[in-house]
């Protein structure tokens, strides 16, 4: 997918079998990339823009990205949305699909090691189940710096982390209603929650928001924020300081 993936497996005494699914986690990884990747002439995704399938010869996987994608659309008002350029520039679910095949790799792990707590981490965004663990924010205005700590205590069961913005990318986010870079000043959008599919679309969603989400994230269950805009201004919702004890 073109970032850097890394697997944590702690408390595991079956090492054979950790390895095994290790195996298989990677393998599922290159596999969506297979299938999702946009920048690959020969992906189902790609196929799919060109109009040499149709969804329904599509496999399972992209039904179900595409159902998430749609279930995404609705939470968020469309602030998310998998189309760019409006409908007829075509389906692109890279806003969430990293996300997905993370969690998916995680839950993989802890499938076939339940004894053990797993952190997956697909380019930044992290898939934990069980704990303990700490998690550091990056500052986006500094470097090299950390702006936060998120703890995962031992007795978790499922903590995702996402953030999105354009520290390491540059300026990949539009606006979903003008295909416009947002006109706020926002530097990253970090959401925590259970499932990283989700985490993964709503920072997506809240980051091009801008401060409109703080009122938005507040309403939705299970999840919580931190913003920090260009010049270092920061706002959280209420939860989320518990987070960082």
């Amino acid at each position: 997918m073109g970032t850097v993936f890394s697997f944590d497996v702690r408390g595991c005494s079956d090492l054979s079998r950790a390895r095994g699914a290790l195996t298989e986690a990677v393998a599922f990884l290159h596999h969506v990339d297979r299938v999702f990747s946009p920048y690959r002439e020969d992906s189902e995704v790609s196929r799919l823009a060109r109009g040499e399938i149709t969804s329904g010869q599509c496999g399972p996987d992209v039904q179900d990205v595409r159902d998430l994608c749609e279930n995404m659309t609705r939470r968020t008002g469309g602030w998310f949305s998998p189309w760019y350029a409006g409908d007829a520039g075509g389906w692109d679910p890279t806003g969430l699909v990293k996300g997905w095949a993370t969690e998916r790799a995680a839950r993989m792990l802890a499938s076939a090691v339940p004894s053990a707590a797993v952190c997956v981490n697909g380019g930044g965004d992290i898939q934990m189940l069980g704990g303990p663990w700490r998690i550091g924010l990056a500052d986006p205005l500094n470097p090299g710096a950390l702006a936060v700590v998120v703890q995962v205590g031992a007795d978790a069961q499922e903590v995702a982390v996402a953030t999105s913005g354009p520290a390491e990318r540059g300026c990949h986010i539009l606006d979903p209603h003008t295909t416009e870079p947002p006109a706020h000043a926002l530097a990253a959008m970090t959401v925590v929650g259970p499932s990283l599919a989700i985490a993964d679309a709503f920072a997506t969603a809240a980051y091009a928001m801008g401060d409109a989400a703080h009122v938005w994230l507040e309403e939705q269950p299970d999840v919580e924020g931190l913003a920090t805009s260009a010049t270092g201004v920061t706002w959280e919702t209420s939860g989320f300081s518990r987070r960082t004890r």
